[in-house]
């Protein structure tokens, strides 16, 4: 079976949460990240979950999303720079490349990034191929 192609860099959409964004594709990432700001956990029925805002605003994109999720893990997490936090893991629906899964992602601050999402290689393990000189097209000029 011949696996979908993915570009570094695709439009992706969060239906859960109603987000649409460009989101960098990253197989040096394991767990897949989203920006979030104001991260605040509660309880529901008895569950851990978190509030979070997703604020994020340049040339790529333009959101302003409050959101919720169920907690399914907090991790230690290693940033790119070799930073080490805790990072709330949520599982949400991602729509990318024609089709729908659920991946687990990360809440952590992206405010310094091109992009408000990264999709790490667990998303994407099994799933698809990626073409590190492909990009979404239309974005060229981003």
């Amino acid at each position: 079976m011949i696996k979908p192609v993915l570009g570094y860099i695709e439009q992706v959409s969060l239906p859960d949460f109603g987000i649409q964004c460009l989101a960098k594709v990253d197989t040096g990432a394991c767990t897949s990240s989203l920006h979030a700001e104001r991260i605040e956990p509660f309880k529901r029925d008895g569950k851990s979950w978190v509030r979070f805002h997703v604020l994020f605003d340049n040339d790529t994109a333009a959101l302003d999303q409050i959101c919720e999720a169920e907690v399914i893990d907090r991790r230690v997490i290693a940033s790119s720079n070799g930073q080490r936090s805790h990072r709330y893991i949520i599982k949400t629906q991602l729509f990318a490349a024609g089709k729908t899964w659920t991946i687990e992602l990360s809440l952590s601050h992206r405010g310094s990034m091109k992009y408000p999402m990264l999709i790490g290689r667990r998303a994407i393990s099994g799933r698809f191929l990626v073409d590190v000189e492909r990009q979404y097209p239309g974005i060229d000029s981003l």
